[in-house]
């Protein structure tokens, strides 16, 4: 898959930060745990309160404890390490009650997150429409997995920084203004007063620092951005063959997938490279600042000093509330690659969510199958017309009706698109004409082309897919694989497995259609479903259709073989039509 440029792979990135931040609280606010993850974000904010006292307590500590070693008082000296000792044990206690409150919010953020995007997801059809809806709808899974994982991470413990840093700030800088409220310096044999000189020095430091560290790494947004979407292909490239293992050592195909893979793997190192080359222009400016700032507060505090307004322990006082007002206001500086690498991942799942909550259906271009509920017994197909990729096929019979009970064969000329046909009457494939009359309030089964999709679980699951396994006795169940000879795995009906994996292909078909036998829809609309059997095999199909399934209407497309007697009371024939058209894009 070609990779295409990130700003055609988000659409999220045409409504900005604020939306994108937006969709993210959509999200938490509508699930299930929105109180408990008010109550997390109650009690972070409390600590975080009692914690910027104690921090403030800290810094007034620092006077005293400096001032007791220039006196050589020893006596003050163990007073004033007792007094630390206290208030490092509360410091303790809030910074573990701390990291346990983030850590769980983090949780319940991607429980709450990831349910929000899965329901979405999941909406009848909401994935295949996804999936047709351009480069956003490659590897959804891996958006709500590890990009939800990663966004929840980042945004609680972001969050919390950030306002444990507007805390600190606000708490210390009314300490910085308090030292240097009266401070002036000679100029023109005048002293000129600089009120809160201290501050001021903090607040531009830190900003000069911010400034710097945006506009040398804002590019990383996009850099992460296109690195994550790049690791998705290769993570799908690399899952995708351990899933076809059999296929790939069959036609010898070891090179070819291996050429693939180097090729999403370089496609990988040069985004990642990317990155690295942003990440190391940003060291610059947040390393050269982080080694400036080991003197920065002593230079700042020093006029005091020197001026006789402090003590030696006002000086360290004075130096260790610059320090952390400077270091609250350097916040986007330290924190600039993680914000970045942040906003990408933002983007990633806010653009996801922004899809799955558009009508994706409406967003199709091209004329439309009408669908319309019918009384019940019968499906119409009325002057049907599928759009497909070389023009339109339609039916020769023109009008037809199916009754219940009833079995209609649908052979396809050579040309004609057969699965689109199966898809257009399942719905799945709207483009096109004619209408589809479905009767109100019955079952229809679809089985597509190919083996069945077989969910991981029981077997007792896997028979009653998409129904309760509760619904149908064990008696039952063992009943329906006699029917189409799988007797051998009645034993296995409560275990669990991979059973695409553990079944072989042909029992894999017929277990699709002991799950037809055992649920007994009214109506089975099947793609090609007799081509794969073997004769006897066949006659165990045709048996179940005559037999359990005599009063279930079906409807098959593509060649019957020996059912084509024995089992259809109407053929019709899928034609190009005459009149061709536009092939839909």
């Amino acid at each position: 898959m070609s990779s295409a440029p990130p700003n055609a792979a988000e659409p999220a990135m045409k409504t900005g930060v604020g939306h994108q931040i937006g969709e993210l609280f959509g999200a938490l606010r509508r699930s299930a745990v929105a109180k408990t993850l008010t109550a997390l974000t109650s009690g972070i904010v409390m600590v975080l309160v009692f914690t910027v006292v104690a921090q403030i307590e800290l810094n007034s500590w620092n006077k005293p404890f400096y001032d007791a070693i220039s006196r050589r008082d020893l006596r003050d000296f163990f007073r004033q390490l007792g007094i630390f000792a206290l208030i490092a044990g509360v410091l303790l206690v809030l910074n573990v009650a701390q990291r346990w409150l983030v850590e769980t919010l983090q949780l319940k953020m991607r429980e709450a997150l990831v349910n929000d995007l899965v329901g979405l997801w999941l909406q009848p059809r909401q994935a295949l429409w996804l999936e047709g809806s351009g480069p956003i709808g490659s590897h959804p899974d891996q958006r709500m997995h590890d990009d939800a994982l990663k966004l929840c991470d980042m945004s609680a413990s972001l969050a919390v920084g950030l306002l444990q840093a507007a805390m600190l700030f606000l708490s210390f800088a009314g300490v910085l203004w308090g030292l240097s409220r009266d401070f002036s310096i000679p100029l023109d044999g005048k002293e000129v007063t600089v009120p809160g000189f201290m501050l001021w020095a903090a607040i531009l430091y830190a900003v000069a620092g911010s400034l710097l560290s945006y506009w040398v790494g804002k590019g990383l947004i996009a850099r992460n951005a296109e690195r994550y979407a790049r690791e998705g292909e290769l993570r799908f490239s690399l899952t995708r063959i351990s899933e076809q293992l059999d296929g790939i050592s069959l036609a010898g195909g070891e090179a070819d997938e291996k050429r693939r893979v180097v090729q999403h793997l370089g496609e990988v190192l040069h985004a990642t490279s990317r990155v690295i080359l942003g990440l190391t222009n940003l060291t610059w400016v947040t390393a050269g600042f982080g080694w400036v700032t080991v003197i920065a507060p002593t230079l700042a505090a020093a006029p005091l000093y020197f001026s006789g307004k402090v003590s030696f322990g006002g000086l360290m006082m004075a130096a260790a509330a610059f320090t952390q007002a400077q270091s609250s206001l350097r916040w986007f500086v330290d924190n600039f690659s993680a914000i970045a690498d942040w906003r990408a991942t933002l983007l990633r799942v806010a653009g996801l969510r922004q899809v799955l909550r558009s009508d994706l259906e409406a967003q199709q271009r091209g004329s439309r199958i009408a669908y319309v509920e019918a009384d019940p017994g019968t499906i119409a197909l009325e002057g049907l017309e599928v759009r497909t990729w070389s023009g339109h096929d339609r039916l020769d019979a023109g009008d037809v009706v199916i009754r219940a009970g009833q079995r209609l064969l649908i052979l396809g000329t050579p040309g004609t698109e057969k699965t689109l046909l199966f898809r257009a009457i399942a719905g799945l494939w709207p483009w096109g004409g004619g209408t589809v009359r479905r009767p109100r309030g019955e079952t229809i089964h679809f089985m597509p082309r190919g083996t069945p999709y077989l969910p991981r679980g029981t077997l007792a699951e896997v028979l009653t897919y998409a129904m309760e396994p509760a619904g149908h006795a064990k008696e039952a169940m063992a009943a329906a694989l006699a029917t189409v000879g799988l007797q051998r795995l009645e034993p296995l009906l409560d275990k669990q497995g991979r059973w695409e994996r553990e079944l072989s292909i042909d029992e894999q078909l017929l277990l699709g259609f002991a799950r037809v036998v055992l649920q007994a829809p009214r109506w089975l609309v099947m793609d090609e479903a007799f081509g794969a059997f073997d004769d006897d095999t066949l006659e165990l199909i045709i048996d179940a259709l005559n037999g359990p399934l005599a009063h279930t209407g079906v409807i098959h497309i593509g060649s019957a073989g020996e059912a084509h007697d024995r089992l259809f009371t109407q053929v019709v024939h899928l034609v190009k039509s005459p009149q061709g058209g536009e092939p839909r894009p």
